[in-house]
């Protein structure tokens, strides 16, 4: 009886347990390590973004018969070409925007107060604005949340960095290897796989390299273009800072779901403060290029092929939220997609055909 698979399963399982009972006796021997991963998982996630977003175009010059270091090398000077431009011309009228609004920022309460007590002198809002004390209050305590929750987030992330320094010195040199040798890693990791599975942990690799690809290809894509539409609009209705605005947007946007309504909350804030008008063609301009993005554009980029339900999604940012913070709200939707892959692919070599068995 002791030697049956019930049995044998039962004291893997009681062993594991034990493992790790013993492991967090000793959570000191790996302090080390955890410290170590903490400081670079952020410059590999970055380098990992960038690897995904420019390997199309080292594949396309090493078919071009270009050495793939050589095309590594091209692109990053290109980059460089790149940043310099951005240095020249955009630049100088986001760092007056941004100058502007630092100034102008001790002022925001009092102005947006200012535009309600003209509201509330007309009549035909004054019945659905609360009196000026408890506004007053409400919008100083929404304003300081938002303030505290920048700070934290900022806070955090910084912790999460440990220094600019480190992203500075290993992202590149972590994406110059990624490209230069990233064909190499699926063969490396295979080789721990047993004979018999290799073919299909080739399919799982393929298909996570080809979800992580058009994830986040698709989503740049998808941000520029949306910040374009944004940025068209809000010249046309005259907002101002509309330039720093849609910057902000573009990587709040990152941010499933959550990131879309972070990103109008500063847009409607400026809006309003202008003049209750911009506020509300700010607020039009934003839904138009929004439904433009979601009905017309997201089918087209990415079709069916990561569609995940959006109460999935939710749950990922809170709980990648909770774990890891900014980073965490960032990977979520990444690290899910990979998991999906293999557990499912798991599931369909093991537990499938035992399951219909029944």
């Amino acid at each position: 009886m002791l030697e049956s698979k019930y049995f044998r399963t039962c004291f893997g399982i009681m062993a594991l347990l034990l493992i790790l009972y013993l492991g967090s006796k000793v959570s000191f021997l790996f302090r080390p390590f955890v410290s170590m991963v903490k400081m670079l998982i952020f410059p590999t996630a970055i380098a990992g973004f960038f690897y995904y977003l420019l390997r199309p175009i080292v594949d396309y010059l090493e078919r071009q018969k270009i050495k793939r270091a050589l095309a590594v090398l091209m692109i990053y000077f290109v980059f460089g070409g790149i940043c310099a431009i951005f240095i020249t011309v955009v630049w100088p009228t986001l760092r007056e925007q941004i100058d502007l609004f630092i100034e102008h920022a001790p002022f925001l309460v009092q102005d947006v107060q200012h535009q309600i007590s003209q509201l509330q002198q007309n009549p035909a809002w004054s019945r659905f604005i609360p009196t000026e004390s408890e506004l007053a209050t409400t919008i100083t305590d929404s304003i300081n949340r938002m303030m505290t929750w920048i700070s934290n987030s900022i806070t955090h992330l910084i912790s999460l960095v440990s220094s600019v320094m480190i992203i500075i010195a290993t992202v590149p040199i972590f994406l110059y290897y990624m490209l230069k040798e990233g064909n190499k890693l699926p063969a490396r990791l295979l080789a721990v796989i047993p004979k018999r599975y290799r073919n299909d942990g080739q399919e799982v690799l393929d298909d996570i390299d080809h979800a992580l690809s058009n994830f986040i290809i698709g989503k740049v894509i998808l941000n520029l273009i949306l910040s374009v539409l944004m940025y068209i609009g809000f010249l046309i209705i005259g907002l101002p800072y509309s330039l720093l605005l849609v910057v902000v947007s573009f990587f709040l946007n990152f941010i499933p779901y959550v990131g879309a309504f972070l990103a109008s909350i500063p847009v409607v804030i400026v809006g309003f403060i202008e003049s209750p008008t911009i506020a509300l063609w700010s607020v039009v301009v934003i839904v138009i290029a929004q439904q433009i993005q979601d009905n017309i554009l997201t089918p087209v980029i990415y079709g069916r092929q990561l569609e995940i339900h959006p109460l999935t999604t939710i749950v990922l940012i809170l709980v990648g939220g909770d774990f890891f913070g900014l980073l965490g709200v960032l990977l979520a939707i990444p690290i899910y997609i990979m998991i999906k892959i293999v557990v499912v692919r798991l599931y369909e070599l093991f537990l499938a055909r035992r399951i219909e068995r029944l």
